[in-house]
């Protein structure tokens, strides 16, 4: 039987999304208990972690599992991730090897690795996640890469629909704000994917030069459409976007067109910073009551005003919460052992 991985949303058929959400729901009502006895989950964090980390170790723990945590550089080895590498450098293993090792220690492997090197055209390739997931017997999780999250995509479509109820032809505005860094495209993609699988209509605002990756953007499209949503818009005004919007999830990301070139590319976002989420901006969404997203972590002021974190239109730490559930569901259907309800116990 061939494993099965989780690296993109857009791997799963309408069938198994909808089998997902019904499964995280049901096990944030509290009706399934364990079906993770003795598994075991490696991950291998090559960047930094809070919810991602601790939502899968407690959902380890939850089910009756166990799970590894590894840092390389930071009590693993160093690992090579170039093919073909001549390793007689600092780095000591090679992913393939580690992958390799991994699979047969546990019964599914995370990966997190953030885009790396200085073109586009190759970190776009989102190498070492797809080496991890050749290499590796078992099935692999991306725990975020350059490309995709689609753990956080899983937790943002639960989200979505408890808040919303039918989400169905509902407003959904992705908007980019200003960040001190160029951060990754891996989460609003993936956002977008999500609230376009449910049938979203989707509105992508962001500055002139701040485009997702071209083939995201017309997978988007074609996800909303396939769904029966409506054709996405891209709009370049943070305040014309939000008018009427359902939900705004709020998000930072580089500029794929300067990816490589840091210096010019903060120069082109230094004048952006007025492309945040306010109060008054808040009240053109429906009603003035559309949600409000955001992965976490989250710079407060500068994303996000306080007044709108800590306020009634806020879910960010319920879409955190989240994580943990959409989580569970996913280990239990990929290794899981057979759940029992409560009332079978």
């Amino acid at each position: 039987m061939s494993k099965r991985d989780f690296l993109a949303l857009e791997d799963l058929s309408a069938a198994e999304l909808e089998g997902l959400l019904a499964l995280a729901a049901r096990v944030k009502r509290g009706e399934i208990s364990g079906g993770l006895e003795k598994k075991v989950l490696a991950m291998v964090f090559m960047d930094p972690s809070l919810r991602t980390r601790t939502s899968f170790e407690t959902a380890m723990f939850l089910h009756g599992g166990h799970a590894v945590v590894l840092e390389p550089g930071k009590g693993s080895w160093t690992l090579e991730t170039e093919p073909g590498a001549v390793m007689d450098g600092a780095s000591v293993e090679h992913i393939v090897d580690a992958a390799r090792v991994l699979g047969r220690y546990a019964d599914a492997l995370g990966v997190r690795a953030f885009p790396r090197g200085d073109d586009w055209a190759v970190a776009r390739r989102d190498a070492i996640i797809n080496t991890f997931a050749q290499h590796c017997d078992k099935p692999v999780i991306n725990l975020e890469s350059a490309r995709r999250h689609p753990c956080q995509a899983l937790a943002d479509a639960m989200t979505l629909r408890e808040k919303l109820g039918q989400v169905e032809g509902k407003r959904f505005v992705l908007t980019w704000a200003w960040h001190p860094k160029a951060l990754p495209t891996a989460v609003p993609a993936s956002a977008a994917l999500a609230a376009a699988r449910l049938g979203m209509e989707i509105v992508i605002a962001r500055p002139e030069g701040y485009e997702l990756d071209p083939e995201d953007t017309a997978l988007i499209r074609k996800t909303a459409q396939q769904a029966g949503g409506e054709l996405v818009h891209i709009i370049n005004d943070p305040d014309d976007a939000l008018v009427g919007a359902d939900a705004v999830y709020v998000k930072s990301w580089g500029s794929v067109k300067l990816y490589g070139k840091p210096e010019e590319e903060a120069e082109w976002r230094a004048g952006l910073r007025d492309w945040r989420l306010t109060p008054s901006r808040l009240r053109s969404t429906r009603g003035g009551k559309g949600i409000v997203m955001h992965c976490l972590p989250v710079r407060r002021n500068v994303e996000i005003d306080d007044k709108v974190l800590d306020g009634p239109n806020s879910v960010v730490v319920d879409q955190a919460e989240n994580r943990l559930h959409a989580q569970r569901a996913l280990l239990l259907e990929l290794i899981g052992s057979g759940v029992k309800s409560e009332s079978e116990k």
